[in-house]
């Protein structure tokens, strides 16, 4: 695990005392969720994916390189009375990822372009992906700046080429910039059978 990594998010996530709502991807499309299954919210962060997830009665793991923010779900979790929830502490940069094993697997925020193979791989055919992340035509400064960590036009559906698209959202900096979904897009695919 690189420290340096965990420990920036430690501190960021010792700050946060608000539990986040799920993802807009997720809020959007949850109609399209399995009503059984694993999944995986791929770094977690505090949580709302999974909380949401949970809830739903689906069967839970949450990874993040952060242990105070697998802490913090993990405490969540036991007061909401989740048994189905499992928060683990995983680096996901430096892991020997599973091979068709989840049903589902959502990622929100968190982009690491080199994951995007091993991530389609440990979805079970006909299983399905969630992902919505930041873009480089923001019109706000929400998000990271670093270009790296930042979606270009189109992206999202290369970087899963082979995935069944079933909703792709990203508007960009088209029409009437004070509405509509910005900064980010989001794809929900499905992994063929």
């Amino acid at each position: 695990m690189t420290a340096s990594i965990s420990e920036k998010w430690d501190r960021i996530y010792s700050a946060r005392t608000e539990f986040p709502l799920p993802s807009q991807v997720l809020i959007d499309n949850a109609h399209l969720l399995p009503s059984v299954g694993l999944v995986l919210d791929l770094a977690c962060g505090l949580g709302g994916n999974a909380l949401y997830l949970a809830k739903k009665g689906l069967e839970v793991k949450a990874w993040d390189i952060s242990p105070v923010a697998v802490k913090k779900l993990r405490k969540k979790s036991q007061e909401q009375g989740f048994l189905n929830l499992d928060a683990q502490v995983v680096d996901v940069e430096n892991f020997d990822w599973p091979k068709a094993k989840f049903d589902v697997i959502i990622v929100s925020r968190f982009l690491q372009r080199f994951l995007c193979p091993l991530i389609f791989e440990a979805i079970k055919p006909g299983g399905l992906l969630f992902y919505q992340t930041f873009t480089q035509e923001k019109v706000s400064e929400i998000g990271p700046s670093n270009p790296e960590y930042l979606l270009g036009k189109n992206e999202l559906l290369r970087l899963f080429p082979d995935v069944i698209l079933r909703v792709y959202r990203e508007e960009g900096r088209l029409g009437d910039l004070s509405q509509g979904f910005r900064n980010e897009a989001y794809l929900v695919g499905q992994k063929p059978l």
